[in-house]
C-alpha cells in the first residue's frame, strides 16, 4: 500500500522536484488549491483534498482540510489497536509526510498597502492546524515547514527510512514556526488596537552563529526582529571577520549616538561607552578631532561615521588599528584603502534620523512597526524587561536657566551636543565638551563626582572655559566645586535633586551658568 503524502505550501520553492521525488518513492499526494493546481501543471499526479473529505471547499477555501478524514490521517497513533480499528472502519488512511508552510501574513502586513481585512484574510487557520496535529504525532508522521528540509528528508528515505530523531527535530522546528507565526498575529492586532497585552510573546529571525557569546565559555546567537528597518541587523558588511557578540553590542551603541546628529560626526565607542565623539564641517574633520580627544582608547575600537567615506578619511583611519567602521556609504577608492587591512570589519548601513512611523489608523495601515524600533528589551534572570527607547529630541527641550550667568547662544549649542553625548553613556555618566568635540568623558562610576573627576582629568587644561553634561542631577554641589577648579563655564543636567536650590547657588558663588532640561537619561 502506498504511503500518503499531503503538501500544501504558500512557499513553492523547491516543492515540484520534492513532490516528483515522494511519487517516485511511491508515495500518493494529496494536496490543496494553489498547489494543486502547480504540482498538476508539472505533470505530479496528486489527488485533491475534497476527494479524500467527500466534502468540497467552502466559504473561499477558508475551510478545506478542517476534516476527521485529514486529521484522523494526522493523529492516529498506529502503535494503538483501537486507533488503527477506528480509522480501518471509517475508511480514513493514515498520513506519512506532511508539507506545509503557511499563509503569508508576515509579508502581508510589510506591504505598504495593506488594510486591516487584508491582514486578517492572510491568517492561516487550516495549515497550524495541521502542522500541530502531525508534530503532536511526529512518531509516525514527518512534518515539513521549510523547503531547505526537502533534500536531507528524500536522502534518508532513499536510505531506508526517516529517523525517529529526524521527526522529532522537524516536529520542535514545527511549534518554534507555528509559535512565532502566531506571535506575529497577536502583536500586529494588539498595536492596531492599541492594547497593551497582559502577555507578551516576541518572535526574532536567526541572523547568526556567534563563536560565542561576551566571553569564549559563553555561546552566542544574534536575532533580528523580522520588521525591523535600521540598526545593526541591516548593516552591510563589506569585508573583515565576522561580527562578535562584542562587536554587535558596540556597533549598536555606535549606532545610537550618531543616529542623533544631523551635522557630520565621528563617533569612538570601546565597551558600549563613546571614547570620543566630534562633529564638523567635515566628516574628515570630525574624525580628526574624534581622534585626538582620546588616541589612547580609540586602538581597538568601534568607529561610527554619518558621512560617506573618501579615499583620504580610509587612509586615516588605516593609521590605527580598529575593530569596526561604520558609515552609510564608501568610495570605491577606500574601500581599496581600507583592504589592506583585511581584518578591519566594514560595515554599510542607512543612517537616516527619521524613523518610517506605521500609521496609527487602522483604516489607513501604511507598515508594522518592527515591536524593537521604539522599545528596549532586557533580559533578567528568570524575565524581561521592557521600556520605550529614550529617544527625547533634544533640540526640541525646553531649556530652563536659573543661574544669574546666562550661556551664550554657543554656548546652549555646546551643551545640546554634550547632552546628546551624555544620553550615550553609561551611567553615572559626565562628559566634558568644547566646541563640539567630548575631551572627556566619565562613564559607569558609581557616584556622580567620580565620574565628573574622570571627565575633568581627562580634559585637563582644555577644559577650561567648556562645558560639563551630566545624565542625571547633582545630589550635592561636590561635582560644581570641582567643575568650577577646573575652569568649566557652563553646566547642563536635568534637574529634579532635592538641593537644585543649593546646587544653584552653588552655580551663582563659582560663576557659573547652569541649564536645566527636565529630562534624565540614565543608562545602565
Amino acid at each position: 500500500m502506498k504511503k500518503r503524502a499531503l503538501i500544501s505550501v504558500s512557499n513553492k520553492t523547491g516543492i515540484v522536484n520534492f513532490a516528483k521525488e515522494l511519487v517516485n518513492l511511491n508515495y500518493e499526494i494529496i494536496s490543496t488549491g494553489g498547489t494543486y493546481k502547480t504540482l498538476k501543471e508539472n505533470g505530479i499526479k496528486a489527488i485533491e483534498v475534497s476527494e479524500i473529505t467527500n466534502f468540497p471547499e467552502i466559504l473561499d477555501g477558508r475551510v478545506k482540510t478542517l476534516h476527521p478524514a485529514i486529521h484522523g490521517g494526522l493523529l492516529a497513533n498506529l502503535d494503538l489497536e483501537n486507533h488503527k480499528k477506528q480509522i480501518e472502519a471509517l475508511n480514513i488512511s493514515p498520513i506519512s509526510i506532511v508539507v506545509v508552510n503557511l499563509y503569508p501574513f508576515k509579508e502581508t502586513i510589510s506591504r505598504k498597502e495593506v488594510t486591516l481585512e487584508l491582514a486578517i484574510e492572510n491568517i492561516d487557520i487550516g495549515g497550524p492546524s495541521m502542522l500541530r496535529s502531525a508534530a503532536k504525532n511526529n512518531k509516525h508522521v514527518t512534518v515539513i515547514v521549510d523547503p531547505t528540509d526537502y533534500e536531507p528528508i528524500l536522502k534518508e528515505i532513499k536510505n531506508g527510512e526517516i529517523s525517529k530523531e529526524t521527526k522529532f527535530k522537524l516536529a520542535a522546528k514545527v511549534f518554534s514556526h507555528t509559535s512565532a507565526y502566531d506571535s506575529i498575529i497577536a502583536n500586529y492586532l494588539n498595536e492596531q488596537a492599541k492594547i497593551e497585552p497582559e502577555l507578551i510573546t516576541l518572535t526574532f529571525e536567526k541572523h547568526q552563529n556567534l563563536r560565542y557569546g561576551e566571553n569564549p565559555h559563553q555561546s552566542g546567537a544574534f536575532y533580528k526582529d523580522p520588521f525591523a528597518k535600521k540598526g545593526i541587523a541591516m548593516a552591510k558588511q563589506l569585508q573583515g571577520k565576522e561580527l562578535s557578540y562584542n562587536n554587535i553590542n558596540d556597533a549598536n551603541a555606535a549606532l545610537e549616538l550618531v543616529y542623533q546628529f544631523e551635522q557630520p560626526t565621528a563617533a569612538a565607542i570601546k565597551h558600549m561607552n563613546p571614547c570620543g565623539i566630534s562633529s564638523a564641517e567635515t566628516i574628515n574633520e570630525a574624525y580628526k578631532l574624534t581622534y585626538e580627544a582620546d588616541p589612547i582608547s580609540i586602538f581597538g575600537g568601534i568607529i561610527a561615521l554619518n558621512r560617506i567615506v573618501d579615499k583620504d578619511l580610509a587612509e586615516e583611519l588605516n593609521k590605527t588599528f580598529l575593530e569596526i567602521i561604520i558609515a552609510p556609504s564608501y568610495t570605491k577608492e577606500s574601500l581599496e584603502v581600507l583592504s589592506k587591512k583585511q581584518n578591519v570589519r566594514v560595515l554599510e548601513i542607512n543612517m537616516e534620523n527619521e524613523h518610517n512611523e506605521a500609521s496609527s489608523q487602522i483604516e489607513n495601515l501604511q507598515n508594522i512597526k518592527p515591536i524593537t524600533e521604539n522599545k528596549m528589551l532586557t533580559s533578567v534572570l528568570g524575565g524581561l524587561l521592557i521600556q520605550d527607547i529614550d529617544n527625547i529630541n533634544i533640540n526640541n527641550l525646553q531649556l530652563e536657566i536659573p543661574t544669574k550667568l546666562k550661556p551664550s547662544e554657543e554656548d546652549i549649542k555646546g551643551a545640546l551636543f554634550a547632552q546628546k553625548v551624555v544620553k550615550a553613556v553609561k551611567s553615572n555618566a559626565i562628559v566634558v565638551a568644547k566646541d563640539s568635540v567630548a575631551i572627556g568623558i566619565g562613564a559607569g562610576q558609581t557616584n556622580r563626582v567620580g565620574a565628573a573627576k574622570i571627565a575633568l582629568e581627562k580634559a585637563s587644561e582644555k577644559a577650561k572655559g567648556a562645558i560639563l553634561a551630566s545624565d542625571a542631577f547633582f545630589p550635592m554641589a561636590d561635582t560644581i566645586e570641582l567643575a568650577a577648579k577646573y575652569g568649566i563655564k557652563t553646566i547642563i543636567q536635568p534637574g529634579g535633586s532635592i538641593k537644585d536650590k543649593e546646587i544653584i547657588e552653588a552655580c551663582d558663588k563659582l560663576e557659573i551658568a547652569m541649564i536645566i532640561t527636565r529630562a534624565r537619561h540614565f543608562k545602565h
